[in-house]
């Protein structure tokens, strides 16, 4: 089980948002990539990044710091990313610079040709955040919820050939309510690919409740505020999760 940090770039910091809305930033740190160097000294084993500015744009707008993060972490842990990713370029310039996946989101929703087409092109490199409220896929920031069923869009994802699927209850997101761990285990059971659990992470009990699914698919977790304001202990929540599955580490 993965315990995977993420880091909310917003205007070149690293911040972190309630459900989704952007004047509900708290800023953690000012240089993005002394905090992924904390998390890597912590032993993280992956980065999730995500460009909020990017996701609203449609591009990527924090370059700056995602190049400082990738020259701090080098090749050590795979980096990924997601905000604002919207066409294949984008992809390949983000593979060129480091990063080892890239997240989409919105796009895939709006044009899954894109999706297939990435698929097709960067085997391996491609996961999609599905963001959900109620079973329902919420897109543009989670500012509006579509009618698609979550089940139903990633089977197709999966057809594709994505490499795994982030899925995300916006409803818990940064509220520190507790992992929805019924709705992620329903979509891995439905899935033969790896489920990333996110949103509403908020201490060990929510780790060994994820670790007691891994076995349905789901790999790992996103942990965002909770690291952040110390609620949960990054370092302590990697042990217990390797702990509970017998993991050397």
């Amino acid at each position: 089980m993965l315990i995977i940090p993420a880091i909310d770039l917003k205007d070149g910091q690293c911040v972190r948002l309630k459900q989704g809305l952007m004047e509900e930033a708290t800023v953690f740190s000012e240089s993005p990539a002394e905090q992924a160097r904390h998390w890597l000294d912590q032993g993280a084993r992956r980065l999730h990044l995500v460009d909020l500015n990017g996701a609203f744009a449609g591009q990527p707008k924090n370059q700056g710091a995602i190049k400082a993060i990738l020259k701090e972490v080098g090749d050590e842990i795979p980096v990924q990313l997601g905000g604002g990713i919207r066409d294949l370029d984008t992809i390949e310039r983000c593979l060129d610079a480091g990063l080892t996946y890239v997240i989409i989101g919105t796009a895939a929703v709006k044009n899954p040709g894109f999706l297939h087409d990435a698929c097709v092109a960067f085997p391996g490199h491609i996961i999609v955040g599905l963001d959900a409220k109620d079973g329902k896929v919420a897109v543009d920031g989670w500012s509006k919820l579509t009618g698609h069923d979550v089940i139903d869009l990633a089977k197709k994802y999966e057809d594709y050939g994505v490499e795994s699927i982030i899925y995300t209850d916006i409803g818990r997101d940064g509220m520190l309510s507790g992992i929805n761990i019924d709705a992620t285990v329903k979509l891995a059971q439905a899935l033969k690919i790896p489920v990333i659990a996110s949103g509403g992470l908020s201490n060990l009990d929510d780790i060994q409740k994820l670790c007691e699914v891994e076995g349905e698919g789901v790999v790992g977790t996103i942990a965002g505020r909770a690291i952040y304001d110390g609620s949960l202990d990054f370092k302590a929540a990697q042990a217990a999760a390797d702990a509970a599955n017998g993991a050397s580490k």
